[in-house]
């Protein structure tokens, strides 16, 4: 079949992208412990091949992949979670796939590999089974909770107690305090659950996202002098928090990113102004001057 320029090159383009996602799938199988995930994600990479060599029938030319991009979503995906990176990679293709249709007059055989990047790749991906996405619930619970109460503790702190090196040894004894009680609670609700959680590997993932995040919101008090700007990096500290977090479960479980991140920044950036409110008028109340 002849094509034409324009076309030829577009071809050429799919290929490339087949090609690329064919190495870094069959790099992310030879890591994977799992022998069903490993197995899930060899036939993908097969699949992309495939694909590479069907698009290939019509343009008689090899192409080398995208090396960058290879070793860029295989450190990701080392780094954030398989899941996470084969789905964000997969979010970058959607572009392409659209491209498909454009050809579809020209090579009819578009549709059936547009369909199969669709509807099979997609069932295969959901067939993946991770354990920090199967724990994403203690992770929730130990960072939202952190945020929360921590925000609310350090703005009320900030305004009754005006003292930066207080501020940060209270943030920091009540942060440790609840994420060890945050664990505890997350072991025992775990253990009475009926679920395939472990409910020792639930408690550790609650208490370090607890831990994680307390050190993050306290470290400006333990930086800068100035307490109200401390707060500010803090409440920042805390939107990009959320937006990162949520941005990485809406990719890795398929969720909408607009309504968990407004849903936990609101409910975070509200009890932080209630409790500056309410931080005020018990200064007042008491009488305290620090």
């Amino acid at each position: 079949m002849q094509l034409s320029e324009s076309v030829r090159k577009q071809v050429l383009a799919f290929q490339q992208t087949e090609i690329t996602e064919h190495h870094i799938y069959k790099r992310l199988a030879k890591r994977v412990k799992s022998p069903e995930n490993a197995k899930i994600i060899e036939q993908i990479g097969d699949d992309e091949l495939r694909h590479y060599n069907s698009w290939k029938k019509y343009t008689n030319q090899d192409v080398q992949p995208r090396w960058f991009f290879v070793w860029f979503y295989y450190l990701i995906s080392v780094a954030f979670g398989f899941t996470f990176g084969i789905k964000l990679m997969e979010r970058g293709e959607e572009s392409a796939q659209k491209n498909y249709a454009a050809v579809s007059s020209t090579i009819p055989e578009a549709v059936d590999l547009q369909h199969e990047e669709d509807v099979h790749e997609e069932r295969l991906i959901n067939m993946l089974d991770e354990e920090r996405l199967r724990y994403a619930g203690s992770i929730v619970l130990g960072l939202n909770d952190a945020l929360v109460e921590l925000t609310g503790a350090l703005a009320g702190l900030t305004l009754a107690l005006q003292d930066v090196k207080l501020i940060a040894l209270s943030g920091l004894i009540t942060g440790i305090a609840a994420s060890l009680s945050m664990a505890a609670s997350e072991y025992l609700s775990t253990r009475s659950e009926d679920t395939s959680k472990h409910p020792v590997r639930a408690a550790i993932y609650t208490g370090i996202a607890y831990i994680i995040t307390v050190a993050l919101l306290v470290l400006p008090y333990l930086l800068f002098e100035n307490y109200i700007l401390d707060l500010i990096i803090t409440l920042s500290i805390a939107v990009v928090i959320i937006a990162v977090f949520n941005y990485y479960i809406s990719v890795a479980k398929g969720e909408s990113f607009r309504t968990r991140f407004l849903e936990m920044a609101g409910l975070s950036l509200g009890v932080a102004t209630f409790s500056f409110i309410i931080g005020y008028f018990i200064r007042i109340w008491l009488g305290i001057e620090v």
